[in-house]
């Protein structure tokens, strides 16, 4: 029986892997797996029903779903825009194993690649600076196997960094890949503290990154100064997501902000509304505030209507 195993790298990054063993894999065990032209190293993070659901929901099928897997793809062009995590794979290509188990000496390779990799950051940034590119170097990460180098950037715009990719190729004697990302995916990678003083949410828990409007703010009363309701990332916060279902839903049992109803006391304006009091601030034509109850308001509502 094949299971599927979802295994994490540096940065947050995932892939879903096979493990046609009758030995179980456990979590955040070590692992050597199969990647492109090689092997890398990661942890292992969902095994059993749960990875089979993650892996289902983030792949176009593979061959488990597909015993007629296509041929691999060739290499994209150089300023072809490069795939995310978990992406890339062709609907019926077969999907990767676990080769095995990960030894201590395994592991101390790879954490002494992880020592390397800002010194490669630093120096793939020289290169950069001296191509004159308008990109800012993130992060660098080297395959296990140290066959692939992977340099993960942002940029306001398209480049060409095809000179660049063959001047590093030959600095580093290695297949290079410059992978552009946005700004949310480089905090996700970089991870950092946010103001509520916690871990950020992209790099601790949140397993995907959702779109962010102004309209979540608004819809929540909050202050619209970006300043206030903004991240590390320079987005706005991923976390206005969270209680804006509970805002819309709870809001319905509410009267609208200036809307005039018909109370014991005549006809009365909806200044604010509370939906955690379950309050409702009213003001009369004569200039008059009082804040009542929506329990009591409905009551005098349906009074006054009777």
């Amino acid at each position: 029986m094949t299971d599927v195993v979802e295994v994490r790298f540096k940065g947050n990054r995932k892939e879903y892997f096979s493990w046609p063993s009758a030995e179980p894999l456990v979590l955040h065990e070590s692992v050597i797996v199969e990647v492109d032209r090689g092997q890398d190293f990661g942890r292992v993070s969902a095994v059993g029903p749960v990875a089979e659901r993650k892996c289902g929901g983030s792949c176009h099928g593979c061959s488990l779903a597909n015993p007629h897997p296509l041929a691999p793809s060739p290499d994209p062009h150089p300023l072809a825009p490069s795939p995310q995590s978990g992406e890339g794979e062709r609907e019926g290509a077969p999907l990767r194993r676990v080769l095995r188990r990960a030894t201590a000496d395994d592991a101390a390779v790879a954490e002494q690649l992880q020592r390397e990799e800002e010194d490669v950051r630093r120096r793939v940034l020289e290169r950069v600076k001296s191509h004159t590119l308008p990109m800012k170097v993130s992060d660098a990460e080297w395959q296990w196997d140290k066959k692939k180098l992977t340099v993960y950037f942002t940029a306001e715009q398209r480049v060409d960094f095809r000179t660049l990719v063959r001047d590093l190729a030959g600095l580093f004697h290695a297949r290079i890949e410059l992978r552009q990302i946005g700004a949310r995916d480089e905090a996700k990678r970089l991870d950092g503290v946010g103001r509520c003083g916690r871990q950020y949410c992209c790099s601790s828990w949140l397993p995907e990154l959702r779109p962010v409007s102004l309209s979540l703010a608004k819809d929540q009363h909050l202050s619209l100064n970006p300043s206030q309701i903004s991240g590390g990332c320079g987005r706005l916060l991923c976390c206005l997501r969270y209680e804006h279902d509970f805002y819309v839903q709870t809001r319905k049992r509410f009267p609208k902000e200036g809307r005039v109803l018909r109370t014991a006391l005549g006809a009365e304006r909806v200044l604010a509304v509370d939906v955690f009091r379950e309050t409702v601030t009213l003001r009369t034509d004569g200039g008059d505030t009082r804040v009542v109850s929506l329990e009591k308001l409905n009551g005098e509502v349906s009074g006054a209507d009777g």
